[in-house]
């Protein structure tokens, strides 16, 4: 395994989760960052918790052993985010992750975690992470652009 390799992969792509999710963040108003496509659809507001909660449950508690829970379900339940709350929890969960990421040694990646019954490395949770996170991503600017309409400013520049 790569160590150095893997680290800097993994720092530069949640950084550019983070600088994404900013950028289409910041574009969008209260109601906008609340507003659900359809009865059976998230808002911005709910993916960003539910990426934080897979955040806390996958780094926190797999890899750095915290005594923590997430009750998942709750990620889910509606509760309006202010856009001030949710640029300020983007900003400081997704540092929080680079900087241990940074932090972790070659045998923190190589140990193991119970994933729905099934074991797997802390280096393959974090890159399963970055899909995770990545696809939701993808959620939250569809949802940005129904939203902005032709004024939407993409984040990928």
């Amino acid at each position: 395994m790569d160590h150095t390799f893997n680290q800097t992969w993994l720092a530069a792509k949640f950084e550019e989760i983070r600088r994404r999710l900013l950028k289409a963040i910041s574009q969008l108003n209260d109601e906008q960052l609340n507003w659900r496509p359809s009865d059976e659809s998230h808002s911005i507001a709910t993916l960003i918790r539910h990426i934080i909660g897979n955040m806390k449950e996958r780094v926190e508690k797999g890899i750095l052993l915290r005594d923590v829970v997430r009750d998942r379900a709750l990620d889910f339940v509606p509760n309006p985010l202010t856009k001030e709350e949710l640029l300020s929890i983007v900003e400081e969960r997704f540092g929080f992750l680079i900087e241990t990421v940074k932090g972790l040694t070659e045998a923190d990646l190589a140990r193991t975690q119970t994933v729905r019954a099934k074991e797997r490395t802390n280096l393959d949770m974090l890159h399963q992470c970055a899909v995770h996170y990545s696809e939701h991503m993808g959620q939250i600017f569809y949802i940005a652009k129904m939203c902005l309409n032709e004024s939407y400013a993409s984040t990928s520049i």
